[in-house]
């Protein structure tokens, strides 16, 4: 914003401009230029009293920096879309077409570089006609015409806005005043440059530059003298000279403004014949203001609420917003064009926009939180038309999101995993994993200050069960062998972890919200409502955003980084006002996260539920189904990107459905599952990208991490179930018992356990009770002994065949578990 001020006008100033008017009253005896200022019949004493009458008016004129089209655009520069109060990009005078300043001259003020802040013939030529018509018309100069302007552009309220168009005497003396203290201050190329910036073209196009790539898609310097010519012209009228809606009168008032600058000899006659036979030549390029109908409408979205809530931009949501779409910035977003296609082809063939079911694909990037693409299944618009959506399902709402998220299945199981190895859990070790299994929920101990926890939770298998460890109980997704997995972690530790991976949970118990309300046991807005038994099979509500961010941190090897929309911005010049840097922090050990990288790339490798997603390039994954089926949901990442795909039966408001029983992007679907439905939506982004993700491979895990930290294992073979059940509790490990096996002790006594050598302090041990010795066979009826077949007793020599070896593997019955 420039102030222009002056505690008063130079006396020389004053009387060279008040010289006008006394002539005009001298010849005519009334008011001059329809300014409302009683002139006396001596020039001196008019000059005198109108001098006063001016400088009792306002000494100062602000004119405020022009609002200016903001562009948005992705991480090559290629635009997304356009934000503005006014469509205008400011142009100085030396990248204006001097056709362009020629044609408005002859038409607007062709004495402007002669007069002062009011043109004498001007007015004469006006205040004939306005005592004729009794009315305020036309004399305005170049000058008066950007005050009018810049009053009804910075005009805040109703009755400011109306003040600056009132067909009276006092809007001219207002207008003068400001005008002559323009003239005072700024040169007349400031002026012109400043007006050809501030006017209106029609059609929403402000300022030169916005008009000439709206009507003929060239820049204004480009400007040819038909082109200058026509838009020279709208300024009078900008509505009813719109070439888009009247063109005759636009091209009967062009031919006006080529007639006036022939006879200004600014172009021959000639010239000017041929000039008038062309047809107006445009190249009209609509002007999108706003993410609707942008190549990423959601990311936009995102981008713009985020924004409003950086307070570098202004105090309020409000201020930041104003400044947003009026300070002609250029928003370098993070978003690659080519990702953002893919996601939005696989989202919108998988999952029609009609369907009672959303689609989205969010894509962040391991090691700066950078977000490349953002898809959705409903194309933004009214809520009220079917397949159209205004609402955000791809963000939390603490990033500007419009929906409470969707439950997010087994791909919570990860932050259990990475949890139970940062606690030293042996990733061959193996658990038997039932079926059906209830635990005691006083068993899962949670974070400090946790209310008590009674009662029982029963967890069932949806895929196989039996013995399990890390590896194929997380390919597998076997529900009761997380269920012991968690039990053994505690509730803290992976619901701390995933908050710090960037997932939005609440608040636990003993923190306070912003309106000072502090958490307690058992309400649902607090920590208690998600640290429960089942945190580990992911009953929270989530955002694929949240999940991609998330899974991002074990791709970048333990380093969480924010996820985040925007490289930089700048200001209307190009100068740099603020930058984006990454924001990391390392929340695991790096061999931690190695460590989960090799067991989750099994999920993507054969005999994984994702094998038929792989890419040529190394990735790993984890799938997700709600026990409801209302989502389902596939984490696939690689060290260099990380997708959250995610399926959801939602209405029209985004309330939860099942996804059982309808049709989804043309399938029925009879029960959902992860890898089944968002597998595809996923891989069809994925594998399309696939050629532009740089070959770069997993850490391979420590042996020393595999291993885990273990203690030793009482040896129990022979005693009592009883007695084996207190020794191992004694040493601090969980039991269960388990199935029977034979072996060399008695019937019903302990037979071994699993593990029975080293395993996690603390973790279940499964005791196989004894059915005794393994029978032995009964021998096959004796045949006929047949001359020249040897005896099966003894070898080809006759002889008799050696015992087995003490060594030799021995049938007992079962399989030993492996740790």
């Amino acid at each position: 914003m420039t102030t222009m001020s002056s505690p008063s006008l130079r006396p020389q100033t004053v009387l060279k401009h008040l010289a006008v008017m006394c002539g005009v009253a001298a010849v005519l005896g009334v008011v001059a230029a329809g300014l409302a200022i009683p002139f006396a019949g001596v020039a001196g004493v008019a000059a005198k009293s109108t001098a006063e009458k001016m400088d009792s008016l306002p000494k100062a004129f602000e004119v405020d920096n022009m609002s200016q089209t903001t562009k948005i655009v992705d991480r090559k520069g290629k635009l997304i879309t356009t934000l503005y109060d006014q469509n205008r990009v400011y142009r100085p005078l030396d990248k204006i077409s001097s056709n362009m300043t020629k044609a408005l001259l002859a038409i607007e003020d062709y004495r402007f570089y002669q007069h002062g802040a009011m043109d004498l013939k001007g007015t004469l030529r006006a205040l004939v006609t306005n005592q004729a018509s009794d009315s305020v018309q036309g004399g305005s100069s170049i000058t008066q015409q950007l005050v009018k302007t810049t009053l009804l552009y910075t005009a805040k309220t109703e009755a400011e806005r109306n003040a600056a168009i009132e067909k009276s005497t006092a809007r001219k003396v207002r207008e003068l005043r400001y005008a002559i203290a323009l003239e005072e201050k700024y040169s007349k190329d400031w002026i012109l440059e400043r007006y050809l910036n501030a006017a209106y073209f029609g059609d929403g196009a402000y300022g030169v530059q916005a008009a000439a790539k709206h009507y003929f898609n060239v820049n204004a310097s480009e400007l040819s003298w038909q082109q200058a010519a026509m838009l020279a012209g709208m300024v009078k009228n900008p509505t009813g000279y719109d070439p888009t809606n009247y063109p005759d009168a636009t091209i009967a008032r062009r031919n006006v403004v080529i007639d006036r600058m022939a006879a200004l000899k600014v172009v021959s006659r000639p010239e000017a014949e041929k000039l008038k036979d062309a047809d107006l030549g445009l190249d009209v390029q609509k002007q999108r203001n706003g993410c609707l109908g942008s190549s990423a409408e959601f990311f936009c979205d995102y981008v713009v609420k985020w924004l409003t809530k950086d307070p570098a931009f202004g105090e309020t949501e409000a201020d930041r917003l104003a400044l947003i779409k009026s300070g002609g910035l250029t928003i370098k977003t993070t978003l690659d064009q080519r990702f953002q296609n893919a996601a939005q082809e696989s989202v919108e063939s998988h999952v029609y926009s009609t369907d009672q079911a959303i689609g989205a694909l969010a894509m962040v990037e391991p090691g700066n939180g950078r977000v490349r693409a953002l898809a959705q299944s409903r194309p933004m618009g009214d809520n009220k038309k079917k397949g159209q959506s205004y609402l955000n399902y791809l963000v939390p709402k603490e990033k500007a999101g419009d929906s409470n998220g969707f439950q997010a299945g087994s791909t919570f199981k990860a932050f259990t995993l990475a949890s139970a190895i940062q606690q030293g859990f042996p990733l061959k070790q193996k658990m038997n994993a039932p079926e059906e299994l209830t635990l005691d929920e006083s068993t899962f101990a949670g974070c400090p200050g946790d209310g008590n926890r009674v009662g029982n939770h029963t967890f069932h298998n949806s895929t196989t069960s039996g013995m399990k460890d890390a590896y194929t109980g997380t390919r597998e997704s076997v529900n009761t062998f997380y269920a012991q997995l968690f039990q053994l972690t505690g509730m803290c530790a992976p619901y701390k972890l995933a908050q710090k991976m960037g997932v939005k949970l609440t608040a636990p118990f003993g923190v306070s919200f912003d309106d000072g309300h502090a958490c307690k046991p058992s309400e649902t807005r607090c920590g208690g409502a998600e640290r429960v038994p089942t945190f580990t099979l992911g009953v929270v509500d989530v955002s694929p955003l949240e999940m991609a961010e998330a899974y991002a941190t074990f791709g970048a090897r333990g380093q969480h980084c924010d996820s985040v929309p925007v490289n930089e911005i700048l200001d209307a010049n190009d100068k740099v006002i603020k930058e984006y840097k990454p924001t990391c922090q390392q929340v695991m050990a790096k061999g931690t996260a190695d460590a989960v990288n090799d067991i989750l790339r099994g999920v993507m490798e054969p005999g994984g539920f994702g094998q038929n997603l792989a890419l040529s390039v190394p990735s790993a994954g984890k799938t997700g189904t709600t026990q409801d089926n209302k989502a389902v949901w596939l984490m696939g990442y690689t060290p260099r990107l990380a997708t959250a795909a995610m399926i959801a039966g939602a209405n029209s408001k985004g309330t939860p459905l099942k996804l059982s029983g309808q049709n989804v992007g043309g399938t029925y679907i009879y029960e959902a599952s992860g890898s089944g439905f968002a597998g595809p939506m996923w891989g069809g982004a994925m594998q399309e990208i696939d050629q532009y993700l740089k070959y770069q491979d997993f850490h391979a895990p420590d042996p020393k991490v595999i291993a885990g930290h273990t203690v030793d294992v009482p040896w129990t073979g022979g005693m009592s179930v009883e007695k084996a059940t207190r020794v191992l509790r004694k040493a601090g490990f969980q039991v269960q018992v388990g199935p029977e096996a034979y072996s060399e002790y008695s019937y019903g006594d302990v037979a071994f356990t699993s593990p029975s050598d080293k395993a996690a302090e603390g973790s279940p041990i499964t005791i196989y009770t004894s059915l005794g010795p393994k029978p032995k066979p009964k021998p096959d009826p004796k045949p006929d002994k047949k001359p020249g077949k040897p005896d099966k007793k003894k070898g080809d020599d006759g002889k008799k065949k050696p015992a087995a070896a003490p060594d030799e593997d021995v049938d007992w019955g079962f399989e030993w578990p492996s740790g």
